[in-house]
Formats: C-alpha cells, structure tokens, sequence
C-alpha cells in the first residue's frame, strides 16, 4: 500500500470503549433530565480525548469511537429516508444473549435525506490533527439481512428489485456526501457476506422465506452500485466479522464460500477481515486477493482482554503471507470494541494495550505503521 493511504499496516475497526462518564450522560438523555445539547458537548469532549489517545498510541487513522451511537448500524439506517426504527418482541440473538429490542422497518421510499452522520464526521476532521479521519457506516446489506422481505412494507415494494435499486441510490448519495464533506477514507461494516459462510445463517434466511441463491452476488452488486463515482482518492474498505456483542458472536465459518467474489467481484480498496480464532477458518482463502488490494488481519482479539503474545502473532502473519503478498498485510483487532454502547467484556486499559501491540507490531514486520 502507499505511503499514507489507508488501510494502514497498523489499523483498527473503529469503535472503542465508552467512558462510564458517557454512558451517564447518554442515560441521563433518555430519562429526559438532560437535552440534547448537554449530551452533545459530553460526546464532544470524549470523543476529541479518544482521538488523542488513538494518536498516542500511533495510529494514522482516527475515529469518534462511534460514542454518539447506540448501535453500529441501527443509528445509520434509521436516519435514511423511508427506514424506521423501532421496539420489537426480541433483540437480535447471539450465542449467549440478545442485544436491545429494537428492529427496521422500511415504510416507505428509501431515500437519502441530509444524515447527521455527516455532521459527526466534520466534528472530528476538525479535531484530528493531521491524522486520517476514518467514517465507518454499516453494509447497505445490512438492511436486508437484517429483515427481509418481511420489514419491507409491500405497498411500498411490491418487489425486491425496488427496494435493492432504491437503497443503492440513498447509499451513493451518502457516500457522495461524506466525499464533499471531506471524507477520503469510508467502511463499509459488512458482516452478512461473513454470514453467509455459515450454514446455520443460511438455513435461518431459508426458514423466512429469503432466496439464497444468488444473494452474495446481489450484495456485491448493491456495494458496488452504492460506491460507483466516489472520487479516485476516496478509500473504501470492507469489515467482516460474525458478530460482536457483549464479547458474544453470532456466525462461524471459513470465507472460503465467498472469497472469490469477495475479492474480485467488490470493488473495495481493502478488507478488515476478523481472524482471531477457529470460527474463522483458514487463511487459504487470502489466494484470491488481487494486486492492489489490502487485507487488515484481525488477529488481535477485541473480545478478550489478555493481550496476545508477539511471537504469536508473528506467527500467523508469517503463515497469512504464504496466501498473499505480505506487503498486502497489515494487522488490527478483528472487530471494534463496542459495536453496541454496552461494549466487550474487558477493560479501557486492556483495550489500548491491545492497539498499541498492533501499533508495535506492524512497526516490527514492515518498518512503519
């Protein structure tokens, strides 16, 4: 990868702890005895303290920490035209537990409208001091995987391919908008391609009554749709993972079922791709990567806070490097560290340590981070 462009050798997914002072503030809203400008200027100070702590660290790429979401994806979609977000029976289930109740529900056209998202990004562009401002937004699959045609309002699409074609418009015209916001470094959280690898995963789309087959192809067709015209120095990555929930997961399985289309058929600069234990698989799938193309190994857990060992990880990057060029590498957690506000099991001291060890590795295999 070039000097200076993202995905770094050193990198991470993007969400990080809250501060318990945060998570007050952020109850104290929803009780109604604070407003929304009190939670807002808290957001602020804790979110220009996590850039200077990712800085500290030695990270070139520098996000909010997501601290102004409750969830990684639901606080995106639910502000796009026609996309409700609401209370449900059940959360969404993990291995172990379920998140909050709430769900999507599309009730009328998908459209983009001006997204306070865009806002969030300036406020830390203007707070970053010369390091790479990284937005992450969730998959536009995401909004499908999630409900299906059964959170689609019929009336509205009648058939799916409305709803498909509509949704990829709303999303280029976000990406179009943190482009002339300044933006030049976007993920895509995509982790229903990395569900798709699980049979489990896809006997419960069956069950709803979802087509399957060809459903990776569609996703990679609504991806490439919703990020044609970005402007050619705009990076554009991809993170997969199976689930990140209170240090739970949801999905197993090696990418081997959609590596190749993954690699070749998305037209992404680079995949953060979650590698930090068995339910992963095998690095033999990386043979796909094309010239051109980074895969960020995420072979640092976020789940657990015992820091992995050096040598290990060397380890595995040295055999990663036996499927791809080890100058198409690079190393960071496998997830964020609180894809919800309830955040991982493990503490804010553990999860700077785990960033530095990624920080001092990438230093120790290609000289620079």
């Amino acid at each position: 990868m070039p000097n200076g462009v993202p995905p770094f050798r050193a990198d991470h997914v993007g969400s990080l702890l809250r501060p318990v002072a945060l998570r007050e503030a952020r109850a104290a809203r929803a009780a109604g005895s604070i407003d929304a400008a009190t939670l807002r200027a808290a957001e602020d100070t804790w979110i220009a303290q996590a850039i200077a702590e990712q800085k500290a660290v030695g990270l070139k790429a520098v996000t909010d920490g997501e601290f102004r979401r409750a969830f990684w994806h639901f606080d995106f979609l639910g502000e796009l035209g026609g996309v409700d977000m609401v209370e449900t029976d059940q959360g969404i289930q993990f291995k172990g537990g379920q998140t909050k109740s709430y769900t999507l529900k599309v009730t009328d056209k998908i459209k983009y409208v001006p997204h306070p998202f865009v806002a969030d990004y300036r406020f830390v562009a203007e707070h970053a001091g010369g390091a790479v401002v990284k937005q992450t937004i969730p998959s536009p699959s995401v909004l499908h995987f999630r409900g299906g045609r059964r959170a689609v309002d019929p009336s509205v699409y009648p058939d799916m391919d409305g709803f498909f074609n509509d949704l990829r418009d709303a999303y280029r015209d976000a990406v179009q908008d943190f482009a002339a916001a300044g933006c030049r470094y976007l993920q895509l959280d995509e982790v229903n391609i990395a569900y798709l690898c699980d049979p489990e995963q896809i006997a419960g789309l069956k069950a709803r009554g979802e087509e399957t087959e060809g459903l990776l192809g569609r996703y990679a067709e609504l991806i490439n749709g919703a990020i044609d015209g970005r402007p050619a120095d705009m990076m554009i990555t991809m993170h997969l993972c199976r689930g990140n929930f209170r240090s739970m997961h949801i999905a197993s399985g090696g990418y081997d079922p959609v590596a190749e289309v993954l690699f070749n058929g998305i037209n992404v600069n680079g995949y953060f791709m979650e590698y930090d234990d068995e339910r992963s698989g095998s690095f033999a799938p990386l043979r796909f990567l094309p010239k051109g193309k980074t895969v960020v190994l995420g072979i640092v857990t976020s789940k657990r806070g015992e820091l992995e060992s050096r040598d290990e990880l060397l380890r595995r990057i040295e055999e990663a490097a036996k499927y791809a060029p080890l100058d198409q590498l690079a190393i960071s957690p496998q997830c964020g560290f609180a894809s919800t506000e309830e955040g991982n099991l493990l503490s804010v001291e553990q999860e700077w340590a785990k960033l530095q060890l990624c920080v001092d590795v990438a230093r120790e295999v290609w000289g620079a981070v």
